[in-house]
């Protein structure tokens, strides 16, 4: 035998055993013959010692109990069920989906009316009405406004030498 073939038995009767030569991949693919076998082609048991051993009991035929008795059971074990999911399945709370839009501005009998406009108005080039352009009298920190009318427009006044600043802006200084 050389250094990859190993011997092995495969008996075709109990009686006497044949040598046959196989090599190592074929035993570590096919595993080892006759090892828990001899009788290699033989179909295997459909029954195991668990199933002999304990075999579900076999039905009689015969009602065991009344029909009436029957039902009862079913239904209290049915209430039983119920009572035990209640406890553990409390019911959800009624989730609210409104928004905040839905929930403070839309209100019931609420009719929302268009305002009249008394003037046409160019969006283009008037500035817009805020807060901060109606009150920027109050604002801190701000350059001094020349126009009135537009508060927030681009001033180098903060950067201006005091010395050549304008007569109109001695009032601020």
């Amino acid at each position: 035998m050389s250094d990859g073939e190993v011997a092995g038995h495969r008996h075709n009767d109990c009686s006497q055993p044949q040598e046959v030569k196989q090599t190592r991949q074929e035993i570590l693919r096919y595993g080892h013959k006759g090892i828990l076998t001899m009788n290699t082609g033989a179909k295997m048991e459909n029954i195991t010692t668990l199933r002999a051993s304990f075999a579900p009991p076999k039905k009689t035929g015969v009602r065991l109990q009344g029909l009436r008795t029957e039902l009862l059971e079913r239904r209290i074990a049915q209430l039983v069920r119920d009572k035990i999911q209640a406890e553990q399945n409390p019911p959800l709370p009624q989730a609210d989906f409104a928004s905040v839009t839905q929930r403070d501005f839309r209100v019931e009998g609420f009719v929302p009316q268009p305002s009249k406009n008394n003037r046409l108005h160019d969006y283009t080039t008037e500035q817009a009405i805020s807060y901060w352009s109606e009150n920027f009298q109050r604002i801190q920190g701000v350059t001094p406004v020349e126009c009135p009318n537009t508060p927030f427009r681009k001033s180098a006044q903060f950067s201006t030498p005091i010395g050549e600043l304008r007569e109109d802006m001695a009032h601020y200084l």
